[in-house]
């Protein structure tokens, strides 16, 4: 149903409002309908769900990656609409989009309550004092339970809360797949549509407080990448008008007295118009803006007037907590299916990465094929990994390892803390898992629906692998959610994986005769007929200690006929590594090749003579 709504109307007035809430809770599906409902999109325009997840894997695994930044019209008002990831490798694109806006509005599932990343969003805009709109989302699913959540929600209002003003806001029941929705805890009717939302929004967030008469001043909150104009800067203008063309300074984290601000002159500018950027001469106070012209812009700085004498506050960015290296294919099955093998292409990639990606670092390493990434968890730099692969990349990856700092004089990792959100039968799951990885339970909480949360505390370094192991013994039933917590002294040696790797010692095509025998002694990563080469892993054996093997050897052929001789080969499923599962599998001394379609396990140094001279030094 579409709404009926104002085409073409004056700048302002503007309500900015990021949509936030845990992961699968509604966000996206939300900002979708909004768009539909409002006639933000032509007649003739061919739909998709999810239209703002844009990106291949934010669409196949189902998660918002990056905070992104659409617009409707609503009874004269501009709306901007921040949607926001909810996963935990992503939260400080959720800190950035909070500094973009105004108000919030918090999805909450009517069926599973607040979870960790309510708990953890809620807290972040609380704190900066941001009014909130609570949507009870899916409140059509057989198990919802609007009026039990509600009373959840405000139990979580009243832990958090730092003002009295906090603990009043306005609740809307809503199915935000249909776009229906009604004040109160209810059952929206049947023709509802999304007004009350739009109304509530414009009542509840206040109009930005800026004047486009004063000095030009504009926090930059995100990056984006352009391949014609380079480096993009997203913020928002807090007091006069930015213009194409005009010279601004840039205030960057080491302007001072001594070092004054660049000087740059603002070659594209953009406004937010549906899911569209629209080009525009000038963005006035209160708006949200895209920028190109400043290759040297980061998150954080302040963009002025030439005569301003004092930057806005400046805006932090969490350290990365992971690394690891990113080096040139050097397998001998190298250059088969990439169209980017060089470390001059590999190079160039991440260097565009990091113009956009404000949570990427990288570092040149002792070899000019190898450079060091730096993110702030596993899944973060998976995405980049399978990114470059789908582009056609070849590239050689090794186990994440945590960034260190020196602290009076020891050595310090970073420390987590987290809630996992499990039924009540995989309690023992997660604290028997925790245990070995030095982690520390703070908190156990049953639930009233079968469901336990188990707050927690680890290494960073302790949880590498955790998420994939906690999902794979609950079934998919567990709901992690993590963040920093600081730095503790090192935490000594952690326990990895129980077998030892099962090397190929040979090139050729792996036969079921091999593999036949070979299983018996440990598990298998690969089926008959794959092609290996020397010094690729091919399975995990049952003890700790490495297993050099035959995979490829084919059966005798002789004139010896017997029952036993003849019996077909009976192989078991093999464990089929996906990009994650095998970064975290892998030892210090082994790496991950990564091509358009092959994810392999070899060892650093292929040859066994290689290897020994390297245990040696």
């Amino acid at each position: 149903m579409e709404l009926c709504s104002t085409k073409d109307p004056p700048m302002n007035p503007i309500r900015n409002v990021a949509l936030v809430a845990h992961v699968d809770h509604g966000k996206t599906t939300l900002v979708d309908t909004l768009l539909r409902s409002t006639g933000t999109f032509a007649a003739h325009t061919q739909l998709i769900d999810r239209v703002m997840d844009s990106d291949d894997q934010e669409r196949e695994r189902g998660i918002t990656i990056l905070a992104k930044a659409a617009s409707i019209h609503w009874k004269g008002t501009k709306i901007n609409l921040v949607d926001t990831p909810g996963h935990a490798d992503f939260g400080g694109e959720v800190e950035r989009a909070l500094a973009l806006v105004d108000g919030v509005v918090l999805l909450v599932d009517a069926a599973e309550g607040p979870l960790p990343q309510t708990r953890y969003v809620l807290s972040k805009a609380l704190h900066i004092g941001l009014p909130i709109i609570l949507v009870l989302n899916k409140v059509d699913r057989q198990d919802a339970r609007a009026e039990e959540v509600l009373v959840e929600v405000e139990q979580l209002f009243l832990d958090l809360a730092t003002h009295d003003d906090h603990l009043s806001f306005p609740v809307i029941s809503a199915v935000a797949r249909e776009g229906r929705s009604m004040i109160g805890v209810g059952m929206p009717a049947a023709d509802a549509d999304l007004s009350t939302l739009l109304d509530a929004i414009i009542e509840t967030v206040p109009e930005p407080k800026a004047d486009s008469s004063l000095q030009t001043r504009a926090l930059v909150t995100n990056l984006d990448a352009s391949e014609y104009v380079g480096r993009l800067a997203i913020g928002r203008v807090h007091a006069g008008k930015l213009k194409k063309g005009e010279m601004v300074a840039l205030w960057g984290k080491d302007s001072s007295a001594d070092k004054p601000p660049l000087r740059r002159r603002i070659a594209q500018l953009m406004v937010f118009e549906g899911i569209e950027r629209k080009e525009v001469d000038e963005v006035v106070a209160g708006d949200l803006f895209v920028l190109a012209g400043i290759p040297e812009v980061e998150v954080g700085d302040t963009v002025s007037a030439l005569d301003v004498t004092e930057p806005l506050g400046r805006l932090e960015v969490d350290e990365p907590v992971l690394r690891m290296s990113f080096g040139v294919n050097t397998s001998p099955y190298a250059g088969r299916e990439g169209k980017y093998l060089t470390s001059r292409h590999l190079r160039e990639r991440l260097q565009r990465e990091i113009l956009g990606n404000v949570s990427i670092k990288i570092a040149d390493t002792e070899s000019a094929d190898v450079m060091s990434v730096a993110g702030r968890g596993e899944l973060q730099l998976a995405v980049l990994i399978e990114n470059m692969r789908r582009e056609g990349f070849e590239l050689q990856v090794s186990r994440p390892e945590v960034v260190t700092k020196e602290i009076s004089g020891k050595r310090h990792e970073p420390l987590e803390e987290g809630t996992v959100d499990v039924p009540d039968e995989h309690v023992g799951t997660v604290t028997q898992a925790l245990a070995p990885r030095k982690g520390k339970v703070t908190d156990l909480r049953p639930g009233d629906t079968g469901r336990s949360i188990v707050s927690f505390e680890a290494t960073s370094r302790g949880l590498i692998g955790f998420r994939l192991m906690l999902m794979a013994a609950t079934r998919g039933t567990a709901l992690l959610h993590q963040r920093r917590a600081g730095w503790t002294p090192w935490a000594g040696d952690l326990p990895h994986r129980a077998g030892g790797a099962m090397i190929s010692d040979r090139m050729g095509a792996t036969t079921a005769y091999a593999l036949d025998n070979l299983q018996q002694r440990g598990a298998l990563f690969l089926h008959p007929g794959i092609d290996v080469y020397e010094g690729m892993v091919i399975g995990e054996g049952a003890r700790g200690e490495e297993m050099v093997v035959n995979a490829v050897r084919a059966k005798e052929k002789n004139n010896i006929r017997t029952h036993s001789h003849d019996d077909g080969v009976k192989l078991a499923a093999p464990i089929i590594h996906t990009l994650e599962t095998a970064i975290e599998w892998i030892a210090d001394d082994e790496l991950v090749e990564v091509t358009p379609s092959k994810i392999r396990i070899r060892k650093r140094h292929l040859s066994i003579e290689e290897r020994r001279r390297a245990f040696k030094k």
